[in-house]
């Protein structure tokens, strides 16, 4: 099976118009031609399989055979993250964290961030790559960068909200001690240099739990994957 992504998609449509990308993919990679069958989503859950009705070098059509609505997840993952300065290292995060199942990612600006801007059309068309080659039907949702400030101000309907850091191990436990299955979870990820002391007094006073991702000192983005991971674990 081959997915693609069509998010203007709804349960109504009865047929479906690719754009110029998808459509040159279609026909000058994948040498479809008029009566194959695609599968197409919306990325809200929805599977269109479609059979090809119009081929053209920039231009494909395809009308609606039917429509299978996929199963949500039982739990809901966001996680805020610091970009990294490396910009690759934030898109490999991004990449496998679709790949191994997240609701919601919010970049978040922090004291300690060295980078503070970034395209979020280009993460968009990685999450939206990542989630095709995973053939899933849920697209995450992906906010713009956010001050961390601002997300403390909005960290409500969790069953629980972590931020890990790597401080003192005096009010820490290690994250998978405090994961259960079919929760609401938002996890903060923080920069290079870490969240600094500040940032951290001001995450207990919103109820934020510190945790610990393990013994050693991680990347962002490998500590990210990790806290998505167990997550996706806790779940199988």
């Amino acid at each position: 099976m081959q997915l693609f992504i069509q998010t203007q998609l709804r349960l109504e449509d009865t047929s479906v118009i690719f754009n110029k990308e998808e459509g040159r993919h279609i026909v000058k990679v994948l040498r479809k031609k008029e009566g194959d069958i695609l599968h197409v989503t919306n990325g809200l859950g929805l599977i269109f399989n479609c059979e090809l009705t119009h081929v053209l070098d920039k231009e494909c059509t395809a009308k609606v055979l039917n429509i299978k609505k996929e199963k949500a997840r039982d739990y809901y993952l966001h996680l805020a993250v610091a970009p990294t300065k490396n910009n690759d290292r934030f898109e490999w995060f991004l990449e496998k964290a679709t790949e191994i199942g997240i609701d919601e990612i919010t970049p978040i600006l922090c004291e300690r961030s060295e980078r503070k801007k970034i395209r979020l059309d280009r993460y968009s068309k990685i999450i939206e790559g990542a989630l095709k080659q995973s053939l899933q039907s849920y697209l995450p949702k992906l906010n713009p960068l956010t001050s961390l400030d601002d997300l403390f101000s909005f960290s409500t309907n969790y069953d629980a909200i972590f931020i890990a850091h790597c401080e003192s191990d005096a009010l820490k436990v290690n994250l998978k001690d405090k994961l259960q299955p079919n929760k609401h979870y938002l996890i903060l990820i923080g920069p290079e240099g870490d969240f600094s002391p500040s940032e951290i007094k001001r995450a207990r006073l919103y109820k934020y739990q510190e945790v610990s991702l393990g013994h050693t000192r991680l990347r962002t983005e490998t500590a990210a994957i990790i806290a998505c991971h167990s997550v996706a674990f806790i779940n199988e």
